[in-house]
């Protein structure tokens, strides 16, 4: 399975901040989905052709985040993201985002699952991409 983990850098823009000049809480979850988006393009994966092709769309079902400390406006973080659990239909992943001292500003663990474009009902992750997911196991 892969367990490598995949680095995105994202900057704070002032639209990312609240009025306190910090980066507004729900902000730090859109950059863990572009982090995720990402990474399913280095693997050669695009969300769309998905959609188009297989019929399936990824949604979040659980997420869990623990705030360390604040971003603020032109901070550079980076989001590293790790697959922790696999399962036919899901994905667990493991998010840190840090600043660029290393220091830990988020810590998140969010479930993805795949589920049909039209229904949302579950529907297992496509075969090609648990080969891909897997290692070839």
């Amino acid at each position: 399975m892969i367990k490598d983990v995949f680095l995105w850098p994202v900057r704070v823009y002032y639209e990312d901040t609240d009025a306190a000049g910090i980066v507004y809480h729900a902000n730090y979850l859109r950059f863990m989905e572009r982090a995720r988006t990402e990474w399913l393009r280095a693997l050669g994966f695009e969300q769309d052709a998905l959609a188009r092709e297989h019929g399936v769309v990824f949604v979040i079902t659980e997420s869990t985040l623990a705030f360390k400390r604040a971003a603020r406006f032109n901070d550079e973080l980076v989001v590293r993201s790790t697959l922790e659990r696999l399962r036919g239909a899901s994905i667990e992943f493991a998010q840190t985002i840090t600043d660029h001292l290393g220091g830990t500003v988020c810590t998140a663990r969010n479930v993805v699952a795949c589920v049909t474009r039209d229904s949302l009902q579950p529907r297992r992750i496509p075969a090609h991409m648990m080969e891909i997911f897997t290692g070839g196991d």
